[in-house]
């Protein structure tokens, strides 16, 4: 059975940061493209991050580049995600999500999801 098991996230102040994981179990973990989204109140839920099955290559949203920095360790069937500088427009629920080998960068190419987590960033 696979299972993403996602914690971090909370309350923080607008220019903070606050660091999500995700652990991954039941799956081929290095096999895997791992994919950060989010979801705001009455939006859809949009690709923030995603990372390559070896973490060689990276990709960001151009409204998280720069403060935002998604890392994986394949040993630990870990995917992290570091963001600094937020904004309350980062506010939302953010889940991880994995993909057998090729990126998911729309909701429907992904195979496996976390719960979620709630981000709230206070102006």
């Amino acid at each position: 059975q696979v299972q993403l098991v996602q914690s971090g996230g909370g309350l923080v102040q607008a220019g903070g940061s606050l660091k999500l994981s995700c652990a991954a179990s039941g799956l081929a973990f290095s096999d895997y493209s791992m994919t950060w989204f989010r979801q705001a109140p009455g939006k859809e839920r949009e690709m923030v991050a995603s990372i390559a099955v070896s973490g060689g290559r990276t990709w960001y949203a151009d409204s998280v580049k720069g403060r935002f920095t998604i890392s994986r360790d394949n040993a630990k069937n870990t995917v992290f995600f570091e963001m600094n500088s937020l904004k309350p427009e980062d506010a939302a629920v953010y889940y991880c999500a994995v993909r057998w080998t090729y990126v998911c960068t729309t909701t429907r190419d992904c195979d496996y999801w976390g719960q979620g987590t709630q981000v709230t960033v206070s102006s």
